[in-house]
């Protein structure tokens, strides 16, 4: 009876450790987004005749992404005056309350989560995007996603290229639509984010 119940108690233990190890390997990898290798990016209509292109120069945000389970998620934080057509007077202008609004709402945020995995990378973005005070759905399609080794910081270094299209008269951004502007935009969020460091991990886990 002892011999049976020592066999039970290593069995029950067996399992526990391997429940344990199996939850470890589950674990979601964490990566920082990399502010000097991402620039959010826009396309807008003017007067219908051309597009506009302009990016964001300042961001910052993580993704955590598990390949075995399929899942992860994104979040990006723009600073909105950072706004760059590449042309001075139209940043300007484009910081005013009419548009971004930049003094008012310094931060915009897209966060979504990663969703359709296939071979381990994900290929969509389930999310929303907050904007001038207003958050709604947006989901971005992921033309390219890629892991490799990096070179330098010998972590993991994680790039994707994501777009989609929102109307910007949903949030509050309505100039020019009285003279037929087109109210579609298209978002593409260039990112690269480099795999967390251990001692950052523990950081972050500790209460």
């Amino acid at each position: 009876m002892t011999s049976k119940r020592s066999a039970s108690v290593r069995i029950a233990v067996a399992t526990a450790l391997l429940a344990i190890a199996a939850t470890a390997v589950a674990k979601p990898v964490r990566y920082e987004i990399d502010p000097n290798h991402t620039f959010p990016s826009f396309e807008a209509d003017h007067m219908g005749v051309s597009v506009w292109r302009g990016k964001f120069n300042a961001s910052q945000g993580e993704i955590s992404l598990d390949r075995s389970a399929g899942t992860g998620t994104v979040e990006v934080t723009i600073d909105t005056a950072s706004v760059d057509y590449g042309l001075d007077v139209m940043n300007d202008k484009a910081r005013e309350a009419d548009l971004l609004d930049a003094g008012k709402y310094p931060k915009a945020v897209y966060k979504g989560r990663l969703a359709d995995f296939r071979d381990g990378a994900p290929t969509r973005v389930k999310g929303e995007l907050t904007l001038r005070g207003v958050t709604r759905p947006l989901d971005l399609t992921i033309d390219r996603f890629k892991c490799i080794p990096h070179p330098l910081h010998k972590r993991e270094l994680c790039g994707a290229d994501a777009l989609g299209t929102f109307r910007r008269d949903e949030f509050g951004i309505d100039a020019g639509k009285d003279y037929g502007f087109d109210m579609n935009v298209t978002l593409r969020i260039q990112v690269e984010a480099v795999q967390e460091a251990q001692g950052q991990a523990g950081k972050a886990q500790a209460p």
